[in-house]
């Protein structure tokens, strides 16, 4: 999540919010910094905890998660944090890449949109379409595994958004100056970089097919064919299936139906 704001600091030239949002009065940085956009996006579903990665919380496993021992007020208070901080990161989000309290297009052409109660509303509007983003997400999408999650913020977050920042550093220098090789040298080096992601992705890539790939089975048996398919198949020459009990060599009778004893407890 923090590596997504150095990109808006660097962009924008202030840590100043005021500044941030006076520099998006053309473009949000949602449109200029999109990396960055998408990359918060899914930092702040993992921060708050919300499917899919509400990992810690396991409602589907444990009832209510963590909160199931709890009821009455305390149970509202859980409740109560965990959507304020879904507020706050959202309006973070809007701050730093949706315009803040800047009406959107074309509302912005009307020369009072921007003044008197209007700018109140510009920006919990923007808020209230995050928050239901959440509860969009949590009504589609399944909860993820920690390995996935960890891949995802290790192996493709992480590095995407440290040469997107080297990128995005590149860009500024080479609007401050146009004559030093030093920026040059730093594009190139970012080019490199961004080659040697997609060159290693694409070769994880094939591997992971591979290892998925199914082999066609070389015999009709059906314990190798399961084995291929990826799901377990019990050995079929069990001495239970042909009426046998362990030590016995002939095939018990067939009890009739008036010696067969109900088991189920009913």
């Amino acid at each position: 999540m923090g590596l997504a704001f150095v990109a808006v600091f660097l962009y924008a030239g202030s840590l100043d919010t005021d500044a941030i949002v006076t520099a998006q009065q053309h473009y949000w940085y949602a449109w200029l910094l999109p990396v960055s956009f998408v990359v918060y996006l899914v930092t702040m579903v993992g921060e708050t905890n919300r499917i899919p990665f509400d990992l810690p919380e396991g409602e589907g496993e444990i009832v209510a998660g963590h909160m199931t021992e709890y009821s009455s007020m305390k149970f509202a208070m859980f409740f109560l944090a965990e959507y304020i901080n879904m507020t706050t990161v959202s309006a973070v989000a809007v701050t730093l890449f949706l315009g803040g309290w800047r009406a959107p297009w074309p509302l912005s052409l009307w020369a009072g949109a921007n003044s008197g109660w209007w700018p109140v509303l510009w920006f919990l509007a923007k808020v209230f379409i995050l928050l239901f983003c959440y509860v969009w997400l949590r009504g589609t999408l399944p909860r993820t595994r920690y390995d996935q999650l960890m891949a995802l913020g290790w192996k493709i977050l992480i590095p995407l958004s440290i040469v997107w920042i080297l990128l995005i550093a590149t860009i500024r220098a080479w609007r401050n100056d146009n004559h030093s090789p030093t920026v040059y040298a730093v594009g190139g080096l970012v080019l490199v970089l961004i080659l040697a992601l997609v060159t290693f992705w694409d070769n994880a890539a094939q591997r992971r097919a591979a290892e998925l790939a199914p082999d066609k089975p070389s015999g009709p048996d059906e314990e190798e064919a399961g084995a291929v398919r990826g799901f377990p198949v019990p050995p079929m020459d069990l001495p239970h299936y042909h009426g046998l009990e362990l030590g016995d060599t002939a095939p018990r009778p067939v009890a009739s139906q008036a010696t067969i004893k109900e088991v189920t407890g009913a």
